[in-house]
């Protein structure tokens, strides 16, 4: 399952910050797919627990986002239109910005894709 997922409406100076990104549950990976003032890097590891899918680092593994609700294991979801709040942790020594997640996609088809970035060891 691939998830197309949008964040926005960060706490911040800037009301223009977003990204979306996709999630593959899968593969357990994700990828920026588009994004402005929201610097994160081009792909890293995700995991689910406890009801909330967090996205890290692919280098250091450094939690960059936390999606309060977004449970990648759930029986009944995700689901187009699905909402929440998501934590990004911008900087390691500073308190996380609040801001929402919204499901654009989702995607139960298994294709290969036309990029290989998440081609390596999974």
């Amino acid at each position: 399952m691939r998830i197309t997922i949008h964040l926005d409406t960060f706490d911040s100076t800037d009301p223009a910050v977003y990204a979306i990104l996709w999630l593959d549950n899968e593969a357990r990976k994700w990828s920026r797919e588009g994004h402005a003032g929201m610097h994160l890097p081009e792909w890293g590891t995700l995991a689910t627990r406890d009801g909330t899918t967090r996205i890290a680092d692919p280098e250091t593994q450094r939690v960059l986002c936390e999606f309060e609700g977004l449970d990648l294991g759930a029986s009944s979801g995700p689901f187009e239109g699905e909402t929440g709040r998501v934590l990004w942790h911008r900087h390691s020594h500073h308190p996380a910005v609040n801001g929402h997640w919204h499901v654009q996609c989702v995607d139960e088809m298994k294709t290969q894709p036309e990029s290989g970035l998440f081609a390596g060891p999974i």
